[in-house]
């Protein structure tokens, strides 16, 4: 079975050609982090944009590295849920443009369920998995290939979304987990007294909201000394 995948939940977007399930024939990816690195994030209006020129021609060459034809298409899979939702909206309606033209079945996948599946084959269920991406952070029980639980996550902000704005305060660029892990390494980490992300009575849950906010006002006072 030949599936055509779609994914634009943020800043990038992505065309891919999966058979049986396992095998991936072809992935092709338009990265927009050149042009939101201008504004130290990503903005949803230009993303959204973005995606609606290059979702088209993506698809297409991920047909031609893969392969095949239009008609040998099984099936097209697409990101629905969570994500930007005018980002997220692109690649619905491409793929289900696509779907109705080719007479296929519509497959929505769930983003979250999708970095978790990225683990398969190497890891089986079952396992607790820690899920960490721009706009999301949550620990998730993986009982089986279709049956999961959300243990805990972030009440607000996402661990991402924190990287990406204290770089962008500290003016170290975008995006900011990189340069920000190469900062702190060897770094003093009693130097500054900062909220941690844990949530009181709720022993599996986080909030990122306070420790960005922390540090947007320790380097406004930085600031004000010099």
């Amino acid at each position: 079975m030949n599936i055509l995948a779609i994914e634009s939940s943020c800043d990038e977007t992505a065309a891919a050609v999966v058979r049986d399930g396992r095998t991936v024939l072809s992935n092709c990816v338009a990265s927009q982090i050149e042009m939101h690195t201008i504004y130290g994030g990503v903005v949803p209006e230009i993303a959204s944009r973005k995606h609606v020129e290059a979702v088209s021609g993506l698809a297409r060459e991920a047909l031609e590295r893969a392969g095949l034809s239009r008609e040998e298409v099984d099936g097209v899979a697409v990101t629905y849920a969570p994500g930007l939702i005018g980002a997220v909206l692109v690649g619905v309606n491409f793929a289900k443009g696509a779907a109705l033209a080719l007479d296929r079945p519509l497959i929505p996948v769930h983003h979250v369920r999708g970095h978790i599946a990225a683990n398969y084959p190497d890891l089986e269920p079952p396992f607790v998995c820690l899920c960490v991406s721009g706009g999301t952070t949550a620990i998730v029980d993986v009982r089986s290939y279709t049956e999961m639980e959300v243990l805990g996550g972030t009440r607000d902000d996402a661990a991402g979304e924190c990287f990406d704005k204290v770089a962008r305060v500290l003016g170290i660029g975008y995006p900011g987990g990189a340069p920000m892990d190469r900062l702190a390494d060897g770094g003093d980490d009693t130097k500054y007294e900062l909220p941690r992300a844990h949530v009181q009575g709720a022993e599996l849950d986080m909030s990122f909201s306070g420790l960005k906010t922390a540090c947007q006002i320790g380097r406004a006072s930085c600031r004000e000394r010099v």
